[in-house]
């Protein structure tokens, strides 16, 4: 998985996720050319990987045993994972076509991972039990409707998504839709303290810290759920309810396409040749979670934007891991944290290979980009549920 011999990176996920299906181990080498997987040698597997263009080496079982000798040597930061189960993913995504893409539907489409689609209905009825992995759509779990009210409010697919998202909550109980996604963020809380393992990008990250934040509180304004927000609402958020985020203050105006002081992409000005973001290294066989999260063949990754490109760097709680940093610019673009028996990882920005995606852009075509290293974040963490967990000690 090193930059120099592998021609497709995300695929060679795909084929590990095949190689789990069939009840088959891996071994994933951590910090080892890339992080590269240790496969089981069999034709099925050597054809699969012809097939889907992954490069792949044969060794033989002694060479084997040689490199994982030396990974295990205490003067190397190297680790092997054993990868067990091919996890079982959900994406939680709105029901027919939205006017922009997600990255990591498109990537696990073209990786070859199966998924399946989930939404409100689906997590009140806490079918989240029967999956191990959870993805969080660009989605805006405080009710605002992703803040899109001062561009977009005479929008055809805005007023049919608007017009959807009320109809949703009355079918499901509720007299406003900002209280129907509450009870899916605190659903969602819940899936991920018993246990799950949940991921994040671009809204769907501070929108859902937000909604938890402001439960029982009115932040949203009469064009959104038809009577005004609470007097002084800022004074009774709870930043002890969030997963991730403290001491943030909320956009009160409609007009302004932002949900708080939690996102940088306003702050910024860093020029588009630039923008990258540093992927901090951790100890293999100490911390091997945030190194499986953060195994690249580059520890320098391209920036990109989003309605949440990164977070603000002291507005992060201090037991959550920045992973991923700007450190110039004070801010953090990869995150991960424990809550309860758990885990959540936030990852700012809409497409990593589609600088400025905006509503109605054409979505980005993997086949041009298979060794993406900011598409290999996602994956590490499709595959991370998979792995035979050891203590943290970070």
């Amino acid at each position: 998985m090193d930059a120099e011999s592998q021609e497709n990176h995300l695929k060679a996920y795909g084929v590990t996720y095949w190689t789990l299906e069939r009840e088959l181990k891996v071994k994933w080498l951590l910090n080892y050319r890339g992080g590269s997987f240790l496969l089981p040698d069999a034709d099925i597997i050597q054809r699969e990987c012809q097939i889907r263009g992954v490069s792949f080496e044969v060794i033989s079982d002694s060479k084997a045993a040689e490199i994982l000798d030396k990974i295990s040597s205490p003067a190397v930061n190297q680790e092997a994972v054993v990868l067990e189960k091919a996890p079982k993913i959900a994406v939680y995504t709105p029901y027919g076509k939205q006017p922009w893409d997600d990255a990591v539907t498109m990537v696990l489409t073209y990786a070859e991972i199966p998924y399946e689609t989930i939404y409100d209905e689906e997590v009140l009825k806490d079918e989240l039990l029967l999956y191990d992995w959870l993805h969080l759509h660009h989605e805006d779990f405080t009710g605002q409707y992703g803040k899109f009210y001062r561009t977009y409010r005479s929008a055809a697919w805005y007023i049919e998504e608007k017009k959807a998202a009320e109809a949703l909550a009355t079918k499901l109980g509720y007299d406003k839709v900002s209280d129907a996604k509450l009870d899916v963020a605190l659903k969602i809380r819940d899936y991920v303290v018993g246990g799950g393992f949940m991921f994040a990008m671009c809204s769907a990250t501070d929108s859902f810290d937000i909604a938890l934040s402001a439960e029982g509180v009115d932040i949203c304004e009469p064009m959104f759920d038809g009577d005004g927000s609470d007097p002084g609402y800022q004074n009774k958020i709870d930043y002890s309810k969030t997963f991730a985020f403290k001491d943030y203050i909320l956009e009160r105006s409609p007009n302004v396409y932002e949900f708080s002081s939690i996102d940088m992409t306003q702050k910024r000005q860093i020029p588009f040749k630039t923008d990258y973001f540093s992927l901090m290294e951790y100890s293999a066989k100490w911390d091997p979670i945030p190194t499986m999260l953060t195994q690249n063949h580059t520890s320098l990754v391209k920036g990109f934007m989003g309605q949440t490109t990164s977070f603000t760097r002291d507005q992060i709680k201090s037991n959550v891991l920045v992973m991923g940093e700007n450190r110039t610019n004070g801010e953090a673009k990869y995150i991960h944290g424990i809550k309860g028996k758990g885990f959540f990882t936030f990852y700012g920005g809409h497409d990593p290979e589609d600088y400025t995606h905006r509503v109605g852009d054409p979505k980005t075509e993997l086949d041009l980009h298979p060794t993406s290293p900011g598409y290999r974040l996602i994956l590490n963490n499709v595959l991370f549920p998979a792995a035979k967990k050891k203590k943290q000690k970070t």
